[in-house]
């Protein structure tokens, strides 16, 4: 499948989800429609404070399915997937890098940025630039925001 037609179903189907996530104080971390072993999948990404329960997935899965079959947002078929963010969170917005400052992260970029595209490092936050600033090996890196392929808290 095309890149922006993956991109343009998971903004149509975060713009439906978010307000349900809300709803249900639930923060929707990711929407991701891949291409799996078995067809496509939709897979939602939903955390708390607190935490994630079973409860929780099983729950918003059952709401935003109903809601998914009435506007129908995502061509053929596909299994939905609900989970927890798990332990090495993805970092996906400016507020995720803020928030999670301090924590150790695993960053991919699209370009390299001083000879390298990963970065495994202590988050220092974000700078007024839209950078994020990462420390690893005794040197600091700052990195566009907008050049980011990938992040994720790297507790393991």
């Amino acid at each position: 499948m095309r890149d922006d037609i993956k991109k343009e179903i998971e903004a149509k189907v975060s713009e439906l989800v978010e307000p349900l996530a809300q709803y249900n104080d639930l923060e929707l971390v990711m929407v991701e429609f891949v291409k799996g072993p078995r067809g496509n999948i939709l897979r939602l990404v939903i955390d708390k404070s607190g935490g994630v329960t079973l409860d929780d997935c099983s729950r918003l899965s059952r709401v935003v399915s109903d809601l998914l079959d009435v506007h129908d947002p995502v061509p053929g078929s596909y299994n939905l997937e609900v989970s927890s963010p798990g332990i090495n969170r993805p970092l996906v917005t400016l507020d995720d890098y803020e928030r999670f400052s301090g924590q150790k992260v695993f960053v991919r970029t699209s370009e390299p940025i001083d000879g390298r595209r990963k970065f495994k490092g202590m988050l220092k936050g974000v700078s007024g630039d839209e950078e994020v600033i990462i420390e690893s090996s005794g040197q600091r890196f700052l990195l566009p925001f907008d050049l980011i392929n990938k992040g994720r808290l790297d507790i393991l």
